[in-house]
Order: structure tokens, then sequence, then C-alpha cells
């Protein structure tokens, strides 16, 4: 049973919140587990993706233990993603900086903006990440709620 996904939550690698504070993501187990370690990278069509993890990621579910850490404080419902370590200290430009200036989300700009709207790159991603910091409020948390709502039933996954 190597495959299924393994309940409860567990707690993935270490990863960089708000300000570069690091905290541990609950999330479930989506690949097989051999091919499980170490790994951060999303690809269409990855074979490590059990046929369960594949449900999981097209219906959001994934995102959902992440509660967890929003209870505990460490993330916001809405937010830019919280980034691996590796990926969070190749972002040390103040071009790319500014994103932590904000907190750690389960759903965000870049999660809309692009939700069934075709692949984004690195560097869109990066300036959504932006935009969201320079501009996040109570007011646009909710809109960016609101979004995400009919963005969960778009067919294409960000």
């Amino acid at each position: 049973m190597s495959s299924m996904p393994e309940l409860p939550p567990r707690n993935s690698p270490q990863l960089i919140n708000k300000d570069g504070s690091p905290m541990s993501e609950a999330e479930y187990q989506e690949l097989k587990r051999k091919q499980a370690a170490g790994t951060f990278v999303k690809f269409k069509d990855d074979p490590r993706v059990t046929g369960v993890g594949k449900i999981i990621r097209n219906t959001s579910i994934d995102e959902l233990p992440q509660l967890i850490n929003v209870l505990k404080g460490d993330m916001s419902i809405v937010g830019n993603r919280p980034l691996p370590l590796y990926e969070a200290e190749q972002l040390t430009s103040d071009e790319w900086g500014e994103r932590f200036l904000a907190p750690a989300g389960i759903t965000g700009l870049w999660q809309v903006e692009k939700r069934g709207g075709g692949s984004m790159s690195e560097d869109e991603r990066k300036g959504l990440d932006n935009k969201y910091a320079q501009n996040f409020s109570f007011w646009n948390d909710i809109q960016l709620i609101l979004r995400t709502i009919p963005a969960l039933f778009q067919k294409e996954n960000v």
C-alpha cells in the first residue's frame, strides 16, 4: 500500500515564511514514498503521483492540512506560498525579496490569477508574489478568498 496517501497530514521539509522565518508545512503524502524524498517540484503528468494523489491535487484537498499551520499562526489563509529553503535562498535580491514582507498563505494572488489560464513562468509567479506583498490588506484578502472559490473548480492545476 505504499502508493496510498498518509493520513493524518505529515509535516514537509523546512519552508520559509514571512520575514524569512522557518516553518514546517502540514501536507498529505501525494507521491509514491520511494520517490517523494527531498522533492518539491510539481510538473504535469508526474509519474511519482499516486492515483489518490492525483485526486487530492486536482481538487486542492492537498491544501487543507495547511489549516493546521494557520491555527498555529505560521500561515495565513491568504498570502504568498511558503517556499522551500533552497528556493528562498535564491530570492535574496531586493527585486524578489519583497515577497517575504507578506505573510505566507494557503491561497494567494498567483493561485487565482492563472488558475485555468495556462502555465505561468517563474518570473510571473514572483511578480505576483511581490504585487501581493505591496498591496496586501484585509479587503484584498477577502477578495482573493472569494476569487479562490471558483478557481477551485477550474480544470487546470496551478
